[in-house]
């Protein structure tokens, strides 16, 4: 294994113990079971950022791993990747009670912890999934007009090409959003490689 995915990982575990140190959100911390930071590739070339975790998430620690986890490994085999060549994360990292929507003040709680992240992984491609990672990036946007185009911001210290995405979760609910998302999800390849132009 090379140097750099190994600096990384590293680097991803000094975000998790720094927000277990901190004690962010103190009465979320309390009601969860586990800290939930992200899976997959710590050098993917994309990454996909959900709201917050759920119950099967919140009890292994790993999200997506229930059945809209589920979901999202079978669209990425419709575009022959695997959640090892890819990196899921959340904005906040530990599960609301009874799955209620994250507050704004936990989202910008675990917000400096999530552009950490990123700055470590470094995609080409950031894939938000669900309209609360998406108003981070794309302020003032309805996820219904603007789901699967892509949207090149100003990040840090360079640009990043933002894909919005329906929820996985959401897209199981509903079969009308449940086929606009895996039409959404065929796009990935070609945008990622006109960013990579």
């Amino acid at each position: 294994m090379t140097e750099k995915p190994t600096n990384k990982a590293q680097k991803l575990e000094r975000i998790r113990t720094e927000i277990l140190s901190s004690g962010i959100c103190p009465d979320l911390a309390h009601s969860a079971t586990n800290l939930v930071m992200g899976r997959g590739s710590p050098s993917a070339k994309i990454v996909f950022i959900g709201e917050a975790p759920g119950k099967n998430e919140d009890l292994q620690g790993v999200p997506f791993v229930g059945a809209a986890g589920k979901f999202l490994d079978e669209m990425l085999s419709t575009i022959n990747l695997s959640i090892d060549e890819v990196y899921i994360t959340n904005i906040v990292k530990y599960r609301p009670p009874n799955n209620r929507d994250p507050l704004p003040e936990e989202k910008r709680a675990f917000w400096p912890f999530l552009v950490r992240e990123l700055q470590i992984v470094q995609p080409k491609l950031l894939i938000t999934l669900g309209r609360h990672s998406m108003e981070y990036f794309l302020p003032g946007k309805r996820i219904t007009e603007i789901h699967g185009q892509p949207k090149r911001i100003m990040f840090g210290n360079g640009k990043l090409v933002v894909l919005p995405l329906y929820h996985p979760a959401a897209a199981l609910y509903n079969g009308g959003l449940r086929n606009t998302l895996l039409e959404d999800f065929l796009t990935i390849p070609a945008v990622l490689s006109l960013v990579n132009e």
